[in-house]
């Protein structure tokens, strides 16, 4: 396995998939749309199915001493790593933002526990649909990721309007009674994350053994 993503690193990642990790820390600008991260987090991984796709990385990987399936999880561990990587890069920056700005997000939701819930859950249904309508052909990476931003788009625009309906305070809160009503949210991202990008990888590997390269 750490081959595999050792390769991806450096080989097949292109280079804004690296900026783009850093851009968690936007989190640090006051009154800002903080769901842009996670279109950073799509992002990434998207424009390196691109540069993969004009250098037949594919192609390359296959021809290694590898099973089919471990081309698949080679880009599976790559953007599970870009993921994560960003949500993490960005958590000092959160804490950072509450201290240094005591005025709630004008804009949206605040980067709390429930924030990271959302995340986790954009990037499962972005890894469940890309990932899956990737692999069907191995190189229409634009039709994927096209029909994967749509439900991920509508989540972002939801978690940010749900911090401005009343009853639901709670879920924009920084204070530790808060966070605490936040934490089943976060819970279940984390989960859902888990298993669809597990699931995604079944998938995946199933159509891609169909593929003919």
């Amino acid at each position: 396995m750490f081959n595999l993503l050792y390769k991806e690193l450096r080989l097949a990642a292109h280079p804004t998939l690296y900026v783009f990790m850093l851009m968690g820390a936007l989190i640090i600008i006051p009154s800002y749309p903080y769901s842009v991260v996670f279109l950073f987090g799509c992002l990434a991984p998207f424009i390196t199915f691109l540069f993969g796709r004009e250098t037949r990385d594919t192609y390359y990987t296959a021809l290694l001493p590898v099973r089919k399936s471990d081309v698949v999880k080679g880009k599976f561990l790559m953007i599970v790593f870009v993921q994560l990587g960003e949500l993490l890069f960005s958590i000092p920056f959160a804490l950072l933002h509450t201290r240094l700005f005591t005025e709630r997000n004008q804009v949206g939701l605040e980067a709390n526990v429930a924030y990271y819930g959302f995340g986790f859950l954009c990037f499962a249904l972005f890894n469940l649909i890309f990932l899956t309508q990737f692999y069907q052909t191995a190189y229409k990476a634009g039709k994927a990721f096209i029909l994967a931003m749509i439900p991920v788009s509508v989540v972002m625009v939801g978690m940010e309007g749900l911090s401005h309906v009343p009853s639901l305070q709670w879920l924009d809160g920084v204070e530790p009674h808060m966070l605490r009503l936040q934490l089943p949210i976060l819970i279940a991202g984390i989960f859902l994350y888990l298993f669809a990008t597990i699931g995604a990888y079944h998938l995946a590997t199933g159509y891609f053994d169909k593929v003919d390269l």
